[in-house]
């Protein structure tokens, strides 16, 4: 079953949330900038403040001004001592100074700027009476001065001005007052806006709490109903797993019965058939050398070729189901297997296999001899037709855990992209004959980084103790298995190797003692 993966789409935020955040986000902004207008009209409002103070206070240092050239002037009428004249000189410069101070902070009053027109021409009247009073006390004396005090109205030009000051800062204060009455009520509809402003806001965020809310809900409910969904798949893909292993056992169980019924019915009926057929031509072959030798020896020949079928009967029944398997055992199997093995492919084949097998296999599952034989069997055949090595070993060994078998050779490997093709039936069958039985099947690189190596390991705690217990009781040493004289030869002797070299991605491998 092959998945074709699609791209993924691109989501975008529904058009009613991407408003509301608009929306919030504009009132946000709009409620920024009154606020900030309304720091702009509190820092106008400070300003004309403080400007209306120093106007005051400017007006009433020209009143002060103005009176104490007139008490200077008094002091030197009485004491004839100019040092008392300094403030009358200087009143000129200070209260234009003054004057032009005042324009300035009046420059956006007319009505203001009117007024101080008239109060700088009283104080000029007022400063002209002054100056000319001193002139007339240089020419007549104090006599002088007080006949025109008697005749004149001094008293009333300080009044005009004390007046007129009072004016301009009434007028200043109610111009404050107007002010500060607008700036009041402007800052009050600020304020109201501003509480309007941010109710909707609030309003707004409430909604779009809701909205998030309400989604976040919906795809809770959404994450927990694909959470259902993946745990009834996960549970339906190990029910359709299991019944796949139970299948897979019952297919491998029916072809092994049928390959045993049909090696059984070839070894009867037909080894039967051509027993009698090769004694029937060596009986006619016998009559016929004196008076037909021609014949004879065509039945000879006929006698030979029936030979080679009586081998080529042997070998099928050998492949179907090995003799040896039922009668002698698995070590003896597995070793006629790899003789046959070296025999038609001139590769040396070293074979070691532990002196309690025979026992555990008897021991065990009734089809571990059986699977243990055929991942040998496959795993050899895959070795002649692809791997093109120059030599071989079968290892068969009982470790911790269970039993190890290991296929080492030293041809071109296995490439990564053909152990995953849904077409290697045959390491999938070799895989699948090891889970049956409980264990695993990995498939690495050999020694030195070349070839292959298929290790099988099957957990058989029962079966070892029972073959520990049964060489403890018997008390005797067991060789182990060794290849056949073929394999014994010096010539063809393999010599011991470094264990099997791991990939740095493959999986761990535990210390094996029997390396």
């Amino acid at each position: 079953m092959y998945f074709t993966a699609k791209a993924e789409p691109h989501h975008r935020l529904p058009l009613y949330k991407t408003v509301l955040c608009v929306t919030c986000a504009l009132i946000l902004i709009v409620n920024g900038l009154f606020l900030f207008h309304n720091l702009q009209a509190l820092k106008s409002a400070n300003a004309q403040v403080l400007q209306s103070s120093r106007v005051a206070e400017r007006l009433q240092y020209l009143d002060v001004l103005v009176q104490d050239a007139e008490s200077s002037m008094r002091g030197y009428f009485i004491s004839g001592n100019e040092v008392y004249l300094g403030p009358t000189r200087s009143v000129l410069d200070k209260t234009e100074a003054e004057v032009r101070h005042l324009q300035t902070l009046l420059a956006d009053n007319p009505a203001q700027l009117k007024n101080l027109s008239q109060l700088n021409t009283l104080i000029r009247r007022k400063l002209t009476i002054l100056n000319q009073a001193i002139d007339v006390y240089h020419h007549g004396g104090l006599d002088e001065i007080v006949n025109i005090s008697r005749y004149g109205d001094e008293k009333g030009g300080l009044d005009e001005i004390r007046l007129q000051t009072v004016i301009m800062i009434q007028e200043q204060n109610e111009t404050l007052e107007a002010r500060s009455a607008g700036f009041y009520k402007e800052y009050h509809n600020a304020l109201v806006l501003g509480v309007l402003i941010n109710a909707v806001a609030i309003v707004v965020l409430v909604m779009f709490y809701r909205l998030v809310s309400r989604s976040y809900l919906r795809q809770a409910a959404v994450e927990y109903a694909l959470q259902q969904s993946n745990e009834n798949l996960e549970a339906m893909v190990a029910q359709r797993t299991e019944q796949l292993s139970v299948l897979s056992r019952h297919l491998i169980s029916v072809s092994e019965d049928e390959k045993s019924r049909l090696s059984r019915e070839l070894h009867d009926e037909m080894g039967a058939s051509l027993t009698s057929i090769s004694m029937d031509i060596g009986a006619v072959t016998l009559q016929l050398q004196k008076t037909h030798p021609e014949l004879a020896a065509q039945l000879k020949r006929a006698r030979g070729t029936l030979v080679e079928t009586v081998e080529l009967k042997r070998r099928i029944i050998e492949n179907l189901r090995p003799s040896l398997l039922d009668n002698l055992g698995l070590c003896a199997a597995i070793d006629s297997y790899t003789d046959d093995f070296s025999r038609m492919t001139k590769v040396p084949c070293d074979t070691e296999i532990g002196p309690e097998i025979d026992g555990i296999v008897r021991d065990g599952d009734t089809g571990l001899s059986i699977a243990l034989f055929r991942i040998v069997q496959e795993s050899l055949t895959n070795i002649r037709k692809y791997a093109k090595a120059s030599r071989v070993s079968v290892t068969l060994q009982l470790g911790e855990e269970g039993l190890v078998l290991r296929i080492i050779d030293d041809g071109i490997g296995i490439a990564s992209n053909t152990l995953a093709k849904p077409m290697s039936h045959g390491i999938l069958g070799m895989r699948e004959r090891a889970l049956l039985l409980g264990g695993s099947l990995t498939i690495r690189r050999g020694r030195g980084e070349k070839g292959t190596c298929i290790e099988v390991r099957i957990p058989l705690r029962g079966a070892v103790e029972t073959g520990a217990q049964r060489i403890a009781r018997d008390g005797e040493v067991v060789k182990p298995v060794v290849s056949s004289p073929l394999r014994q030869r010096a010539d063809d002797h393999i010599p011991s190797l470094p264990p099997c070299s791991i990939r740095p991605h493959s999986v761990p491998v535990p210390h094996d003692p029997v390396q």
